[in-house]
């Protein structure tokens, strides 16, 4: 079910809003010279770029750079006034959100942790009230698609209508070569729920390093997102938070070089015609698949009244292992990937379960 959002599009009020919007800056704002440094970089690239930098840094444990405060601000302000670049920064609570409006920040974002706590953002929502600022709200660190949903909404009924929800990826304690999972099916779903969002990437914080970056930017924007957030420093190596995240000015440069933007929408009849004709061939295998998923589903309420009746457990160990070592040996000789068609099965075996205890409770 689609939500009620009231969003304002991006590109009737904001500059550059042309895909891809870019919000590049420094992890932490940490001296007046690294701040205009870094903006005078961007700038040169484009000047529609959104400067962002993190004014008050949310720190796991006391003791770390948690960021310069109201200092940070007047550097923001200087960057705004010298390279005439919009200026972002993360607000946590009300304190936040004032001292922002009041010198002049241009656009604030609801990082990861705060996104998590309904009343921190019902705090910054009902400071937020009456003001025309852009907000961004990132998803929230465990993928909870209800509290990315919440927070938006919460600003929604303050009356902030000029909104971006931004992808950074999730926590997971599984081994991979990313700091947070993308885990893109939250976001395109997201998508789905609320088709007027827009929707930008954080490569930075789903790869945390740089070395990944412009694969996930290209993903992202072959997934027709909005844009991209990339943690930008003039000296990545001299860096107080998030050091081997952030590329240099000239390192942005060439991924933007890089970058294939890609069509919304074919153009030409004969183009048309073509994707439909092959938009066919899905939809016919998917009527096809239907059928099989039909078919497996009915010999699996037999299989729950012979156990029924035989009285034998529903859950099959031994049987289980058979069956998914089996298919994921097809799998792989079929050229197709196995990771995927080891969560469909998981998904028919769960299926199946339900579908056998209903013909148990129904005896």
């Amino acid at each position: 079910m689609k939500t009620n959002l009231k969003i304002t599009p991006v590109n009737s009020w904001l500059r550059g809003a042309e895909r891809p919007l870019i919000i590049s800056g420094p992890c932490s704002a940490e001296s007046e010279e690294q701040m205009l440094s870094t903006a005078r970089g961007i700038a040169a690239i484009d000047e529609k770029m959104i400067f962002r930098a993190g004014v008050w840094k949310p720190r796991t444990r006391p003791g770390a750079f948690e960021g310069m405060g109201l200092r940070a601000l007047e550097w923001m302000q200087l960057v705004k006034r010298e390279t005439g670049l919009l200026t972002a920064t993360e607000v946590a609570n009300a304190t936040h959100v004032e001292e922002c409006l009041r010198c002049g920040i241009d656009v604030l974002w609801i990082g990861a942790r705060t996104t998590v706590n309904p009343f921190s953002v019902q705090e910054i929502a009902d400071a937020l009230r009456g003001t025309e600022v852009l907000v961004l709200v990132k998803n929230p660190v465990n993928p909870d698609l209800q509290l990315w949903l919440g927070a938006l909404e919460r600003l929604d009924r303050a009356g902030i209508n000029k909104l971006v929800a931004v992808h950074r990826g999730f926590h997971s304690n599984e081994p991979s070569p990313f700091r947070n999972i993308p885990r893109w099916e939250m976001a395109i779903e997201l998508r789905m729920l609320c088709p007027d969002l827009p929707l930008v990437c954080d490569p930075s914080h789903i790869c945390g390093n740089t070395e990944l970056i412009p694969y996930i930017a290209q993903k992202a924007l072959d997934l027709d997102m909005h844009g991209l957030m990339i943690e930008t420093h003039c000296m990545p190596a001299a860096a107080k938070s998030d050091a081997r995240q952030q590329l240099t000015p000239k390192q942005l440069s060439e991924l933007m070089q890089r970058l294939v933007l890609r069509k919304e929408k074919v153009r030409g009849e004969a183009q048309v015609n073509e994707l439909e004709r092959l938009r066919k061939d899905v939809d016919a295998a998917d009527e096809e698949l239907m059928q099989v998923l039909l078919r497996r589903m009915c010999a699996v309420e037999k299989i729950g009244e012979f156990k029924r009746d035989n009285k034998v457990t529903i859950l099959q160990k031994d049987r289980w292992e058979e069956v998914i070592s089996e298919r994921m040996n097809n799998a792989l000789l079929m050229g197709l990937e196995v990771e995927f068609v080891k969560r469909l099965y998981d998904l028919l075996h769960h299926e199946s379960i339900r579908k056998q205890e209903a013909v148990m409770n129904a005896e």
